[in-house]
């Protein structure tokens, strides 16, 4: 027999060595999976501290010197300008300069509905010792504020690990996602960064256009993804049991075959003794053993 065939021989003889202990211990194999399965949903559902993220999308426009009078290239020009810049607003948009500003605005969510109005006297004419009513008098009244969200505690360091922008190639669009414990508060926090990077954008550069095209819904939980975690679980289970079965199997010094006496061992096969099944009710005793002898005396 060749080396070659004497490998592919042990090859055979191990992956069916491993087919029967897999068959053979299949309950504790499952055990192992399901256990650690169990254990990675519950850490994962119950332990780990959920995240939601939060999504709204900006489209930031340069200004033109004449947009009307602008020919095909010029506007394809400043297109591609426009593109090439997402890279410059992503910077931006997590820049202390917003981070700061949104961070004040979680505090206090309120935008102005309408400015309050100062009060004014009557106005009258006098004509002919007559005094006539021109204009009434007008009251102060207050200004109008609108509550956009619940307040919330964030620093602008704490936002700059909130906060992501990813860019999509060719495309003048871009999208600022927010991370936090709960649905709502990445809500707010995604649609504060864009409220801010709305206001600040045009003091800091060229531009008279930004449209928030898409404002953020609550929050979807992002992490843990339980299902991936109790997968990895089930797997892990798979391997372990896998490893303790064979490790079990290797430190086994048990001879099972004969081949391995006279090949391995280089001992001479003189016989076999079959297995043999004695009676439940059977039992060796002295007496038993006289009449055993006496009865092979006679033969």
């Amino acid at each position: 027999m060749s080396a070659e065939q004497q490998n592919n021989e042990e090859v055979t003889i191990d992956l069916r060595r491993l087919f029967i202990l897999i068959k053979k211990h299949i309950i504790s194999i499952l055990i192992w999976m399901i256990g650690l399965g169990l254990i990675a949903y519950g850490v994962s559902e119950y332990v780990l501290v959920p995240k939601y993220t939060a999504s709204t999308q900006l489209l930031v426009n340069r200004k033109t010197a004449d947009a009307n009078h602008a020919d095909a290239n010029q506007a394809y020009a400043n297109q591609q300008a426009d593109i090439n810049a997402v890279t410059t607003y992503k910077d931006i948009i997590t820049s202390n300069v917003i981070l700061k500003g949104a961070s004040k605005y979680l505090a206090n969510p309120v935008t102005l509905v309408k400015k309050a109005t100062p009060a004014k006297k009557a106005v009258y004419k006098t004509n002919d010792g007559t005094r006539t009513l021109v204009k009434k008098a007008v009251k102060a009244k207050p200004a109008v504020y609108k509550r956009e969200s619940k307040s919330y505690s964030v620093s602008a360091n704490e936002l700059a690990s909130a906060v992501s922008v990813t860019t999509t190639t060719s495309s003048q669009v871009f999208t600022l996602s927010a991370t936090a414990e709960t649905p709502a508060k990445a809500q707010a926090i995604a649609n504060a960064v864009a409220k801010e990077f709305k206001e600040q954008i045009p003091k800091i550069m060229d531009v008279n256009n930004v449209t928030i095209v898409a404002e953020a819904a609550k929050g979807t939980k992002s992490y843990p993804k339980v299902k991936m975690i109790t997968m990895v679980g089930v797997l892990a289970g798979l391997v372990i049991s896998l490893l303790i079965i064979i490790i079990k199997d290797l430190s086994d010094t048990t001879v099972r075959e004969d081949s391995f006496m006279t090949n391995e061992l280089g001992l001479t096969n003189l016989g076999e003794i079959a297995h043999i099944t004695m009676p439940k009710d059977w039992t060796f005793t002295a007496k038993t053993a006289e009449k055993r002898g006496s009865s092979r005396r006679r033969v």
